[in-house]
């Protein structure tokens, strides 16, 4: 049997990256999750930083980053629509997560770095304490595309939709309601551990590499197909985890890796879910 092929048009490598640091049409966000203390330490070179709420989230409401407001962002730091904007996370997963959410306020061309800066560094590649500024540039808003993205009450109006397979990524200890955040962590983040009736498992650590980066193709078909998600089959694919953010690895390794259509990620996820008065939750 013929081995799957990564689909290389919006997971690149390190070494195209690499190779690709002097282009000037490329510009390169690492996306963190707390302070910029590491990205001060080193970072790759050309790479600005982000808090990933600033620029993911809007700035009152509990809702996604507007097109009027990315662009915005992005203009201000010198990103145009015709920029190559590569992204990578710290960790891993936030990387995935402005890519998911990028893509819905509607920047055309977004590449994610396989592996974001764990496998950058072990393979020794070059590393800077130098920022680079970009002059301010015009970006009109583009269209948005939220296709992607589904709320509660879609979640709850299909529990019995039996071509409907919802897929929770979170640690084990989540998903079987022991704790509502993964070990490591002070529990938080909802009123009630479980999970959404009838969700399969697939831990998101089980994608990934030791060094952050997707595993191949077969093996990622292999994991998805154990738990019935079946490239062309008639299920829709909804991922959820806490906030989503672990949830955008597997939508992303479907859809851009894998070439699934239409897989789409419960915004709230558990932080909403296990929260809501009303709604049933399993254990």
């Amino acid at each position: 049997m013929q081995s799957l092929k990564i689909n290389t048009e919006k997971l690149i490598t390190s070494k195209w990256l690499y190779d690709h640091l002097d282009d000037p049409s490329i510009r390169i966000i690492e996306v963190g999750s707390g302070s910029n203390k590491t990205y001060q330490k080193s970072h790759i070179p050309g790479a600005i930083w982000w808090f990933w709420k600033d620029h993911c989230w809007h700035d009152t409401d509990r809702q996604f980053v507007t097109p009027e407001k990315l662009a915005q962002d992005l203009g201000k730091v010198g990103i145009s629509p015709d920029n190559t904007l590569v992204l990578y996370g710290d960790p891993v997963q936030y990387g995935n997560y402005a890519f998911w959410v990028f893509t819905m306020a509607g920047h055309a061309d977004i590449r994610l770095l396989d592996g974001s800066r764990t496998k950058w560094e072990s393979e020794g590649l070059e590393m800077t304490t130098k920022t680079l500024e970009f002059a301010p540039v015009s970006y009109s808003p583009q269209t948005p595309n939220e296709t992607m993205r589904i709320g509660r009450k879609n979640i709850l109006d299909n529990l019995k939709n039996p071509n409907r397979l919802l897929l929770d990524m979170r640690s084990p200890e989540e998903y079987s309601g022991e704790r509502v955040i993964e070990y490591g962590f002070f529990d938080h983040g909802a009123e009630r551990g479980g999970r959404i009736p009838g969700a399969k498992h697939l831990h998101y650590k089980d994608l990934l590499n030791d060094d952050d980066s997707y595993k191949s193709a077969d093996e990622l078909q292999t994991l998805f197909n154990a738990i019935g998600v079946i490239k062309n089959s008639k299920i829709e694919i909804v991922c959820y985890c806490r906030l989503s953010h672990r949830a955008s690895l597997a939508w992303f390794a479907l859809t851009h890796i894998l070439g699934y259509e239409g897989v789409k990620i419960y915004d709230g996820s558990w932080t909403e879910w296990g929260s809501i008065v009303g709604v049933p939750i399993e254990k």
